[in-house]
């Protein structure tokens, strides 16, 4: 086993921006680009490694080959042979929709899947950007139906102005929406799953407008009032610092300027690092080495014992692994 790269999956939409391809230094950039999967198990879009002697071998094929030397063992119990998390980059140049996404039960129930948590961090926001993110206001199902009719759904939701470096949680329930001019990375469980509650009235080159999902929504939605929608965290060179921790994934930042070395082991889980900037090599205890630079992931399988950052320049990382419950 070593670490592990795997093909980018670009996804093409409407409200895609320009900045992936650059972000990640691909060599063909493209117009357009609002996602880049970088791992993934979603059917029909499941990530290929790019590295090493398993090059070519699709995510599936490594878990069903090493199952818990790769995943982990109270991860491989947990899951099975399915790869609990899927992580993105998402460049927003208009708004996404408001939308919600159903929880574990609900989501087995309706489409025989995982609900869908997730977790966002900004990494660039231009001046006066902003995401949603829960209610402003106590609302009932009904009056959520009710504003949805007449347009008014989006005076009770909260909105968030941002900067690079900020972090939202969103468990699966709270209403929620990225906005125009905001880049971001994000850890969210295996689930392609939206119901999408409003669209600013959008219609498509055809004069048509994209579905909504009101009435599944309204059985998904969070209807409580919460104060802490936003991760307070204070960010510190050469230490750990926690970001979100909840059963379905651990999520830390890594801002480095001198090398560091990092036990797996004890997570008895892989670990996935995210690139926010910088460059550093990365070796683990059978003495494999592979660089990672700003855009890139690297999946590190659970029977690695450790590994060890060398930097090359201040880098900075998002580590995501999967918690003992």
């Amino acid at each position: 086993m070593y670490p592990i790269k795997f093909n980018t999956i670009l996804k093409k939409v409407l409200w895609g921006g320009a900045e992936i391809c650059k972000f990640k230094h691909l060599s063909e950039l493209q117009d357009g680009i609002g996602e880049s999967w970088e791992i993934s198990q979603v059917k029909g879009n499941v990530s290929v490694v790019d590295n090493g002697e398993y090059k070519g071998c699709s995510l599936t094929e490594m878990i069903q080959h090493f199952g818990a030397d790769f995943l982990g063992k109270h991860v491989y119990e947990r899951f099975g042979e399915k790869f609990p998390l899927l992580i993105k980059f998402i460049d927003a140049r208009d708004n996404l929709s408001i939308q919600v996404h159903p929880n574990d039960e609900l989501a087995a129930k309706r489409h025989n899947s995982f609900g869908k948590t997730e977790m966002w961090y900004v990494i660039a926001a231009q001046e006066g950007a902003g995401l949603y993110s829960g209610f402003s206001k106590q609302i009932t199902p009904d009056e959520y139906v009710e504003r949805v009719h007449n347009n008014t759904i989006m005076d009770v939701l909260q909105f968030h102005p941002v900067k690079s470096g900020d972090v939202f949680f969103l468990p699966a329930g709270r209403v929620h929406a990225i906005g125009k001019g905001i880049f971001i990375a994000e850890i969210q469980q295996t689930s392609d799953i939206t119901y999408r509650i409003y669209d600013y009235n959008r219609k498509d080159a055809n004069g048509k407008s994209r579905e909504l999902h009101t009435e599944l929504a309204k059985d998904a939605i969070d209807y409580k009032m919460y104060d802490d929608l936003k991760t307070v965290y204070t960010s510190e060179s050469d230490k750990t610092v926690g970001l979100v921790s909840c059963k379905y994934f651990v999520t830390n930042l890594l801002d480095l300027n001198k090398d560091i070395k990092r036990t797996i082991s004890d997570k008895d889980s892989f670990v996935v690092y995210i690139c926010m900037e910088g460059e550093a090599s990365l070796t683990d205890n059978d003495g494999n080495n592979i660089n990672i630079r700003q855009g890139e992931t690297i999946l590190v399988p659970a029977a690695i014992e450790w590994v060890k950052f060398g930097v090359q320049t201040k880098v900075k990382l998002l580590e995501c692994y999967i918690p003992k419950i």
